[in-house]
């Protein structure tokens, strides 16, 4: 049987392709972002049989119902973070380290916290090498507490309701990044952590994956 894989050229040019179609096109603005985006081989982040379609703009579905946000919604969620070099970041949502090896570009340190067994898995293979992605496992809900502090929390989805128990580990004067959902229709969303509070502010609709664990309570009604 012929292999269907293409060969590194093909994975070059469609990397291309995604930087002049689907971020240059779509508000990611951020050349630092835009530049990370055009070398690391997301090819190497997704399961073998997904690896032709990689670029394509779209969700892709990874291990146990779970799928890695498509190229423009990881950069808009990376350019509105406004992420510096002496950063230190946390990753909600890990997945397949797609997005932990972007911002190992754009950051001092990457803390990449996943709970699926699976995709840690793959992710810890995809991920050998780069020194400053620390992949932790954990309740995404939860945060990562043990390196807080952070100046930069990326949570590469959406949710319902983002936890005090995160927010609580982030700088203030920290920037949040995160997708929400409301009623089926996911968003994309940016705050500032003060000394006074927190609050997101929708900047763009986009389809965004949905994380588990991140469902408002509903309220007990007769």
């Amino acid at each position: 049987m012929m292999n269907q894989t293409p060969d590194l050229s093909s994975f070059e040019a469609m990397r291309r392709a995604m930087v002049a179609s689907q971020l240059r096109t779509t508000a990611v603005n951020d050349s630092r972002v835009v530049e990370a985006m055009a070398v690391v081989p997301r090819e190497r982040y997704v399961p073998e049989a997904l690896r032709a379609i990689c670029y394509r703009d779209t969700q892709l579905a990874l291990a146990n119902g779970r799928f890695q946000n498509a190229p423009m919604v990881t950069g808009r969620l990376l350019t509105e973070a406004r992420i510096n070099a002496q950063d230190t970041v946390l990753l909600i949502g890990a997945a397949g380290g797609y997005t932990a090896a972007v911002l190992a570009l754009l950051a001092k340190k990457v803390v990449a916290l996943e709970e699926d067994a699976d995709l840690i898995a793959d992710a810890k293979a995809a991920l050998s090498g780069i020194a400053n992605v620390e992949l932790v496992e954990g309740p995404l809900n939860k945060g990562w507490q043990a390196a807080s502090p952070y100046d930069v929390i990326v949570v590469d989805g959406a949710v319902e309701v983002l936890p005090e128990a995160i927010v609580a580990q982030a700088k203030p004067g920290a920037r949040i990044t995160t997708g929400t959902v409301d009623r089926g229709v996911t968003r994309l969303a940016y705050g500032t952590k003060t000394e006074g509070g927190f609050g997101l502010f929708d900047f763009a609709d986009a389809d965004c994956v949905v994380l588990p664990g991140f469902a408002q309570p509903r309220s007990f009604r007769f």
